[in-house]
């Protein structure tokens, strides 16, 4: 069993910002399974639902902490079904990453994210992470990363952010059909451009 975990801040507001990706990497993953929305329930400070991918079992997780108490949520469920953090996939926005660009790492540091440093804070760093790529804001954005990374997407960005997540999801089955290390080789190529 595999607890995938997606990053993210509830509520309507946050919905659509690049803040929300592992939100929407979870929705992802539930349309692919065929687990409607109606599966999924209100524990461990989240929302939670079962999935199969082939051969797999997956416990699918939105913490509704707000991202800075994500370890909260993460940690609950990892204790009830007695997860370890080899058996932890966390997907989340990533400012070093170019934008659409999707990666599998697994420990390190948080890079800055917080919701990433209250899992690891919780449970240590060694789980697996997708890494979904905002980019870093534009050289004329006014603000604070922290603004640039609650706005949403442009409608330019649209499928691109739609093939990230498809992506994302591959790296999922990847993780659960391969193993980490054959996924990480096939995720993290870069793309020709």
């Amino acid at each position: 069993m595999l607890l995938i975990a997606g990053l993210g801040n509830p509520g309507p507001r946050y919905q659509a910002t690049r803040h929300n990706l592992g939100f929407r990497l979870i929705d992802e993953l539930a349309r692919q399974c065929s687990v409607p929305a109606s599966a999924f329930r209100d524990r461990f400070h989240g929302e939670i639902a079962s999935a199969r991918l082939g051969d797999e079992e997956l416990l699918l997780l939105r913490p509704q902490t707000f991202m800075n108490e994500s370890g909260r949520s993460v940690q609950a469920a990892c204790t009830f079904y007695k997860i370890k953090p080899s058996e932890l996939i966390v997907a989340h926005d990533e400012l070093d990453l170019p934008f659409a660009d999707v990666r599998l790492k697994k420990g390190g540091g948080d890079g800055g994210n917080r919701g990433i440093r209250s899992v690891s804070a919780a449970l240590g760093p060694d789980y697996v992470r997708i890494r979904l790529g905002i980019g870093r804001p534009p050289p004329d954005f006014r603000g604070d990363p922290a603004d640039f990374v609650l706005q949403g997407f442009p409608s330019t960005e649209q499928a691109s952010v739609e093939q990230m997540l498809t992506r994302g999801a591959e790296a999922v089955s990847l993780v659960t059909s391969l193993g980490l290390e054959k996924a990480m080789n096939r995720i993290n190529q870069r793309p020709v451009r």
